[in-house]
Parts: C-alpha cells; sequence; structure tokens
C-alpha cells in the first residue's frame, strides 16, 4: 500500500495563485454567486474558512438603481470581505454599464456578466443563458461595462445555448471576442443552457479553452462537490480555478480541503458532530442578525438540508430542523443532534 493517503498529491502542478485583473488570490477557487444563497452570512462563514473571494447573489441590473436594495442581505457588503464579487444580469447594454458602475461605487470590487444562468425564468426573460444566442449584444454589453468601472469585469459562460453546432460556434466566438478586448477571466459552466443541471459537466472543453487561450484566465465550473475530484479537475484540465457553487452550500469545510491537497497535505479529517454543530450553530446566529426571527428560521432551513448530509442520524436531524418554528427550537435541534 502507498505510504501515501489516495487524496494526498504530489506536488501538483498548479498554480496557487489566482489572477482576475488587478485582484490576485492566495488560491485558484473562489465562491460564485448562488441565488438565494450567497448572502452576507454565507459569504463571511466562508472567508472564516478560507474563502480568498466570494460573490452576492445574482443581481438584476435595473435593482441597482434602487439604493435600498443593496442594502437587503443579499447585497450587502461587510468591510471583512474584501475582495467581494457581484454578478449582474441583463440584456441592455447601457443599463448594464450603468449597473455595473452602480456597484463598483458600493464597494464591489468584481463585477461579473451573467450569461449563464439556465433557470426558465431568467431565459423566457432573454436574459442570462438566452444571451448565448445574442453573441454581438454580449460583447456589446462587455464592452460598455468595461469602460463603465476600473474593477475587473469577467464573463460567466456555458458551453452554448444547446447542443447544436451553431450555439457551440456562438460560444467559441464569444470567448474568441471576449480574449481579444481583454476579458480578466471567462468563467465556464461545462453544460448548456438548455441541459440546466442535468447529465455530468464537459470538462473536455474548458481544457480545450484554455488550451486555445493559454494567456487568458480560464476558469471552471460545474460538478464540484469533492476536494479530491476538484484538484484532479484542475490537474486534467490545465485551468486556472475554480468556481465552487452547489457543492459549498452547507460544506465551508470544502474549501481548506482543497488548499491542503494542492499543499500536497493529506485531506483534513471530516469536522466532527461537535464542530459542524458550532458552525450550524454560528451561521444561524448570524442569519439572526440580518433577518427578522421568523424569516431567519424560514431561510435557514435550506442550508439545514445540506449541512444535515454529514450527519449519521440525518432525516431526525434533518426532520426537527425543518419543522423547527422558533429560533429556541432551531437552537434546540441543534443542541440535542449536535455534541457539544
Amino acid at each position: 500500500m502507498s505510504t501515501h493517503d489516495k487524496s494526498d498529491y504530489d506536488a501538483p502542478k498548479i498554480p496557487m495563485e489566482l489572477k482576475l485583473g488587478d485582484v490576485s488570490l492566495e488560491v485558484p477557487f473562489f465562491l460564485s454567486p448562488l441565488s438565494g444563497y450567497t448572502d452576507l452570512p454565507m459569504r463571511l462563514l466562508a472567508r472564516q474558512h478560507g474563502i480568498r473571494l466570494a460573490y452576492s447573489g445574482m443581481i438584476l441590473d435595473k435593482s441597482t438603481f434602487h439604493g435600498k436594495v443593496l442594502e437587503r442581505p443579499n447585497f450587502v457588503i461587510s468591510d471583512q470581505e474584501h475582495p467581494v464579487g457581484a454578478q449582474l444580469l441583463g440584456t441592455d447594454p447601457k443599463t448594464m454599464a450603468q449597473a455595473a458602475r452602480n456597484l463598483h461605487e458600493y464597494g464591489y470590487d468584481l463585477i461579473d456578466l451573467n450569461f449563464a444562468c439556465p433557470a426558465p425564468k431568467v431565459v423566457a426573460k432573454k436574459r442570462g443563458g438566452y444571451l448565448l444566442t445574442q453573441p454581438a449584444v454580449v460583447m456589446d454589453i462587455f464592452r460598455r461595462t468595461r469602460d463603465a468601472v476600473s474593477c475587473p469585469v469577467t464573463m460567466k459562460l456555458r458551453i452554448g445555448f444547446d447542443h447544436r453546432p451553431t450555439s457551440r460556434g456562438n460560444f467559441w466566438w464569444i470567448c474568441e471576442q471576449a480574449v481579444a478586448e481583454g476579458i480578466d477571466a471567462l468563467v465556464v459552466h461545462g453544460r448548456t443552457v438548455q441541459q440546466q443541471y442535468r447529465g455530468q459537466a464537459d470538462w473536455q472543453i474548458l481544457a480545450e479553452l484554455k488550451e486555445r487561450f493559454p494567456q487568458t484566465t480560464i476558469i471552471g465550473s460545474g460538478d464540484l462537490f469533492d476536494a479530491d475530484i476538484i484538484v484532479q479537475k484542475l490537474i486534467t484540465s490545465g485551468l486556472d480555478g475554480v468556481a465552487l457553487a452547489r457543492g459549498a452550500i452547507g460544506n465551508p469545510w470544502i474549501y481548506r480541503e482543497i488548499e491542503a491537497i494542492l499543499q500536497g497535505k493529506a485531506k483534513p479529517p471530516p469536522p466532527s458532530l461537535a464542530e459542524q454543530g458550532q458552525v450550524l450553530l454560528r451561521h444561524f446566529e448570524m442569519v439572526l442578525d440580518l433577518y427578522p426571527a421568523r424569516k431567519a428560521v424560514i431561510l435557514f432551513r435550506k442550508y439545514c438540508v445540506k449541512y444535515t448530509k454529514r450527519h449519521p442520524q440525518r432525516k431526525k436531524v434533518l426532520h426537527d430542523l425543518i419543522f423547527a418554528q422558533t429560533v429556541d427550537q432551531v437552537k434546540d435541534a441543534i443542541g440535542c443532534w449536535y455534541e457539544k
């Protein structure tokens, strides 16, 4: 048997620095925008566990014209979390550019343009992933946004709207134009828009993208749930980094696991029940700081669905947390099921 743990990679050939324009990270990963999840508490908790960059939830361009929207927990910024990124969704180049300026002036350090969201309600309004069918509009939005702000501007893409050759051609054309015009990074999910989250992400296309544009920062996304697999994908694809999303919900430990493996160390042991309980309680208390008690109890349930996956009696724990109606009932359930 090897003297190395299977998760212990010998000096992986992956740069530990990730460059996004003039923003440099000490690790080749960050927390992606997750609509409904990456509010201030989740971002702060991620930072406490080793993340260096997190994005707030996706924001509609027109919403940035209303100051009170940016004061909501999804978008408010803490002094503790710079650099912090914002992701914009919209269709009109002028409005998107002004929205980017609004966000940068508010305090965001990076702007990501969303041309990837596959949600039916988004696509139906010709936003997000729909714009992959309108490559000229994509580039117009990028140019105007880049000229409107002094911070890094990146694009979130999928590998096409669907699997038709014309769709794949639009994807490659957008990438070529964006690279030629100085995009700070391309963040690409390895599925089409029509696939949504079905099937497996195609990391071979992401590797081809990096091979074609070696001087451009290329970030991969899709099926990133396990630290060992994430490092393997970084090694085999040659990408500059990965954007963590669904795999980070209720799993802030994944950041340190990835970093340890990249440093040639064994993956840290799974968190004990006591540590899990401490993190659950800390997250819930941060949610309580920003939301009314009743709303905090309800909102926290979606995180519990993910946190409890590690518990040996998950169904019973999740039942108690989902059916808790008050702050005390949530805390009692955590105290009951997780060692102190």
